[in-house]
């Protein structure tokens, strides 16, 4: 039997499927299968998540593995810090390790365990960059600039009320702040469906996170994520819209402490580093395994996967989880 674990970072959730313990690993055309067909609420076992976070070997001698991370829609995500969270957790625990590197789509990145950030709530770090603001890295096109950080945009917001920012973490990230998220949120789903349809501004789509500002270094975060569309958090958007917070704010925001960035499933902090002129941020939250579900490898490859044929055993984590975000309100 193949194990296969629903995991989550500030209820952003996912599957982890570590195929260095099959016999004969998935191809892509079989991962895409099987993840909208487990990722989708109506076929899903476990009503579904925002992706599968594929672990595989890595070729390089300085990581414990590698992450790919497949969206709902069978796209590939360059990062997703929330699931790296998750994973550094499960390859800690099956390495013995509390420290060390994870092999990205485009980078090799530092993880490491945290303090908890309560009972029962395992609590992660993982490094999020590259950073890039060039729109080479991203791409956009149309909007007047190469580099647009604090700026207005009429054509996202003819009221000229929010002021944007553009980065790459490496996944691309349009930010704006608002002053009430809730007011906001029907504004930010008409944007995120704008523009991961065809649109001359960002071909290959963008994540978007709108941010209200609570306080000195306190946000909360909601994103629209391309391949996802609205989840309950997006790590690199927390971490971005943290960047875009100090660039932007920085009366409000002190470089040095760490920033509580709430979201719809919780809570997280960020911590901003920076070497020269590169910038890096550091995402610390939760890293939840909510199920072990087993199943056979054959049913794996032949996207066979359902409540009929698994055994799901529950962990518990999930009850710590609530309970810690129970907290925050």
């Amino acid at each position: 039997m193949s194990t296969l674990l629903k995991v989550h970072g500030s209820q952003n959730s996912f599957f982890i499927l570590d195929q260095t313990l099959l016999e004969q690993p998935l191809t892509d055309a079989e991962l895409v299968k099987l993840t909208t067909t487990l990722t989708s609420p109506k076929t899903g076992i476990l009503g579904g998540a925002d992706g599968i976070l594929v672990v595989n070997h890595s070729a390089k001698p300085d990581t414990l593995g590698k992450m790919r991370v497949i969206n709902a829609d069978g796209s590939e995500a360059s990062m997703c810090g929330n699931g790296l969270r998750t994973v550094a957790r499960y390859l800690a625990q099956k390495h013995g390790q509390d420290q060390f590197k994870v092999e990205t789509l485009q980078a090799d990145l530092l993880v490491a365990k945290k303090a908890d950030f309560a009972s029962g709530v395992p609590t992660f770090g993982v490094e999020i960059s590259p950073v890039h603001f060039d729109k080479k890295y991203l791409p956009f096109d149309n909007l007047g600039a190469d580099k647009i950080v604090g700026k207005t945009l009429a054509v996202f917001d003819p009221d000229e009320k929010i002021n944007f920012s553009i980065l790459a973490v490496p996944n691309p990230h349009l930010i704006g702040f608002v002053p009430d998220i809730k007011r906001a949120k029907s504004q930010l789903a008409t944007l995120g469906q704008q523009l991961n349809s065809p649109n001359p501004y960002f071909s290959d789509g963008v994540n978007i996170n709108f941010a209200q500002v609570l306080g000195k270094n306190k946000l909360f975060v909601q994103t629209y994520e391309r391949g996802v569309g609205f989840t309950n958090a997006c790590g690199t958007g927390m971490s971005a819209t943290s960047l875009a917070f100090y660039l932007t704010q920085p009366e409000n925001c002190d470089f040095e402490q760490d920033i509580t960035v709430y979201n719809p499933g919780g809570m997280v902090k960020t911590h901003l580093k920076r070497q020269a002129e590169q910038f890096s941020i550091e995402l610390i939250g939760n890293a939840t395994f909510t199920h072990e579900i087993k199943v056979t490898e054959d049913d794996l490859h032949a996207n066979n996967v359902d409540e009929n044929n698994c055994q799901i055993t529950e962990t518990g984590e999930q009850d710590a989880y609530l309970k810690f975000i129970e907290q925050l309100n």
